[in-house]
């Protein structure tokens, strides 16, 4: 009885082919792709990609949003940077608002997070009341409602007038202003507790056990375990919070329109009225950039010097 020839490898590729199934190219596969994803591409092209495309033209031209942009170069950014003394004025009072709000909102959030973060009743009906403000942070009602608080005939003066403490203008007083909108974004800080919840909730229990075997107390274990455990979360959060303070506009816009004295006139409410009071679209979208590049270079600074900081399980409980 003869054994069969062995098949080639072409052949054995043609005898595990389904009869009658024609196999489909690499081409009509793509094609089938890009059909599904093409709401998304038009979308990213047209309403994104093409926008910021157009701004950064712009901010090379004297454009008035009614007339044909006519093209200037660099003088857009060279007026900026040496005729404009509300330009510096508006990016210290944003990075004094940064610097402040920023940590503040970390430690906040943090502090919260560890006290949900016990096992007791009740406390996913904490969680969520304490996070709800969140769902409605940074609308038009929160800095209207805000303005009304502190206020001179405000909530907040008609407490401290029960203990016989003279009100204060805390929205009209220019050494006050800046602080209710950093108690603001302050307030709003249930985004970031909830990421720092779950970081929490990722260390590994039997590191507090061990450490408590060798005495540590709670702050030993908080120095030593859950912030270099929770760093990366930090980083994350670090890197947001910067980018999104330097964003604020509402607050300032609805409460204090920049006032007193410019004392709150940050950085996207310069941009604003330059844009859509006084119509110079050009110089606008210089500013724009400009602060694209601000925001860049400190997210590039976080990423450089958290190597020092940032602490990473896989890494053996080495900074990276």
């Amino acid at each position: 009885m003869g054994t069969a020839a062995p098949l080639s490898q072409a052949g054995y590729a043609e005898a595990v082919k389904a009869p009658g199934r024609k196999r489909k190219n690499k081409g009509e596969t793509n094609l089938a792709g890009y059909l599904f994803i093409s709401p998304w591409l038009l979308g990213f092209f047209l309403l994104t990609l093409w926008p910021i495309a157009q701004s950064f033209y712009l901010s090379f031209t004297d454009y008035s949003l009614l007339e044909t942009p006519v093209w200037t170069g660099t003088s857009n950014y060279a007026n900026i940077f040496t005729d404009d003394a509300t330009f510096t004025k508006s990016l210290s009072v944003t990075f004094v608002f940064v610097l402040i709000s920023v940590p503040l909102k970390l430690f906040f959030s943090l502090m919260v997070a560890i006290a949900l973060s016990k096992n007791i009743r009740g406390m996913n009906l904490y969680r969520t009341a304490i996070y709800f403000p969140s769902l409605i942070g940074g609308s038009i009602a929160v800095a209207a409602l805000w303005r009304n608080m502190f206020g001179l005939d405000g909530y907040v003066n008609q407490v401290l007038a029960w203990f016989g403490i003279q009100g204060v203008g805390w929205i009209t007083n220019p050494d006050t202003a800046l602080g209710t909108l950093i108690l603001l974004n302050t307030w709003q800080f249930g985004s970031t507790m909830v990421i720092f919840l779950a970081g929490l909730k990722q260390i590994p229990q039997e590191l507090y056990e061990s450490a408590s075997v060798d005495g540590a107390g709670r702050f030993r274990k908080f120095i030593r375990i859950t912030l270099p455990m929770l760093s990366p979360v930090m980083f994350f959060n670090l890197v947001l919070g910067i980018i999104g303070s330097f964003q604020t506009f509402t607050s300032a816009f609805i409460i204090t329109k920049g006032g007193p004295i410019n004392s709150t006139y940050v950085y996207a409410l310069f941009l604003y009225d330059k844009a859509f009071k006084h119509y110079q679209m050009g110089y606008a979208s210089a500013l724009a950039w400009i602060l694209l590049g601000i925001v860049a270079a400190l997210t590039v600074l976080n990423f450089l010097a958290s190597r020092y900081w940032v602490f990473y399980e896989s890494d053996g409980g080495k900074a990276k």
